[in-house]
């Protein structure tokens, strides 16, 4: 018996020590720890987006990782408002480091002088409001040959937690996968840079020639970038190697196309599920173009779809493309709540959770656009409740961009098709199961029968 007190008191003491320093030092509440592991076996492997949704405003240690779940609506609001700049650092995770070859892009670099620059860059010269605009003629192109394709064929057819352990991710293929998909991202990278740069030698007239001046005459990010890289390369400072080019490239790419594509076909699910809602957007659109069936939407249509707008916000707020956002990590200590959270914490916040909080939200889980009528919320990041994009400094910067594209893009082939599920198929049958990975899309493919209306 006494053999047995004495492994019990042993196996009890690493946790005893655990909630006595947290009582002294009033850290937020988190659950029983074990050992090694820590709180990782409470993370579902399949989902773990969906892991933390009860895990709200505690403090786990991942691994060797303490980390922070903002699961709150208040909790959140309190964090930007009060400690913005203390939550606004980024941890170095593996992925980032493989992909970006240890050149971090501009979402995942910590918070400093190379994050600035870098977020200055994208403000001013790539995603703000004048560059919206000017790639208004390459949008419409785009969007005509999305939905001249549709007509043609008539249907749409981890964190790592471990630092130490990397050589875990090693032998199960991780790093290798990763490295394989950077060579041939950073190959293609290379031919099209090689082109930009020829052309400008050259000297040809092309949409892709290099200039010094810039301005709203330059076509895409690409010539902006290279005309910035060519600046730093005489004057030095930030994008003065052609690796920083191409890790914004990559940044642009990923973040640019993956969420606004999940974002899509997200609200496409939804719509079909939700014949009601489908049926009165097309009606809004039939509207916006005097009933010219045959007449596509353009950007200017989109301020006269107020219907469209709550459509699309109410797809982000129950299936965020970021449900977790992409996470953060304090750079010094703070209080929150009334808790102490140390500095290097790793700080996840659940998005999902937010919007789909009981508390906050009536009817949370049901696909309900309308309770965006009359209300202002929106996706800037101060209504906390609703956080698609993040909040503060370290926000998505390309907001303005993304939505301009989805709204274009969901009009179009809202009003140009019919859309219904193949034959034998129910709205009860399309599987809501989500991919793993920051940006979560369908794991089964929607595949929905399109009917040109012309």
């Amino acid at each position: 018996m006494f053999i047995l007190i004495l492994l019990l008191l042993l196996v009890l003491s690493p946790f005893t020590n655990i909630l006595s320093k947290c009582k002294k030092k009033k850290m937020p509440p988190g659950p029983w720890r074990l050992p090694i592991l820590r709180n990782l076996h409470l993370l579902n492997p399949n989902k773990p987006q969906q892991s933390p949704l009860n895990l709200s405003k505690k403090l786990l240690q991942l691994g060797s990782i303490p980390t922070l779940i903002v699961s709150s609506r208040d909790v959140a609001k309190e964090v930007f408002t009060n400690h913005d700049l203390t939550f606004s650092g980024r941890p170095l995770l593996t992925a980032s480091k493989k992909l970006f070859k240890n050149n971090p892009s501009i979402t995942f670099s910590p918070h400093g002088g190379r994050w600035r620059q870098g977020d200055k860059i994208f403000m001013l010269q790539l995603l703000g409001p004048h560059r919206v605009r000017a790639f208004k003629a390459v949008r419409g192109e785009e969007i005509e040959e999305l939905v001249a394709n549709i007509k043609d064929v008539f249907v749409v057819a981890n964190l790592n937690f471990f630092p130490r352990m990397e050589w875990v991710d090693g032998l199960r293929g991780f790093h290798g996968r990763l490295e394989k998909k950077f060579e041939e991202m950073d190959a293609f990278f290379d031919r099209v840079i090689q082109e930009y740069l020829k052309n400008g030698e050259e000297g040809e007239e092309s949409d892709n020639v290099i200039n010094d001046s810039g301005g709203d005459e330059e076509k895409d990010l690409v010539c902006i970038l290279l005309r910035l890289h060519k600046i730093a390369v005489l004057h030095g400072g930030f994008l003065s190697s052609i690796d920083q080019v191409k890790s914004i490239l990559w940044e642009a790419l990923i973040a640019g196309t993956d969420t606004s594509l999940a974002t899509i076909i997200w609200t496409m699910t939804e719509l079909i599920r939700n014949l009601r809602v489908l049926y009165k957007l097309q009606e809004e659109l039939k509207q916006a173009t005097n009933e010219e069936i045959c007449k596509l939407i353009q950007e200017s249509d989109l301020e006269e779809l107020p219907y469209l707008k709550q459509v699309i916000k109410e797809s982000m707020r129950l299936k965020p493309p970021v449900p977790l956002l992409v996470p953060r990590e304090t750079i010094q200590a703070c209080r929150v709540q009334g808790y102490k959270i140390p500095a290097k914490t790793r700080v996840i916040i659940n998005a999902m959770a937010i919007s789909t909080d009981p508390n906050v939200w009536e009817k949370p889980l049901e696909f309900w656009p309308e309770r965006f009528e009359g209300n202002n919320i929106a996706f800037m990041g101060q209504d906390y409740e609703f956080l698609p994009f993040g909040s503060g400094r370290r926000k998505c910067p390309g907001i303005s961009f993304a939505m301009v594209i989805v709204e274009l893009a969901l009009a179009n082939l809202l009003h140009c098709f019919d859309w219904s599920l193949p034959d034998g198929m129910k709205a009860e049958d399309i599987s809501l199961e989500e991919t793993i990975g920051i940006t979560v899309h369908k794991k089964v493919a929607l595949c929905l029968v399109a009917k040109p209306k012309w």
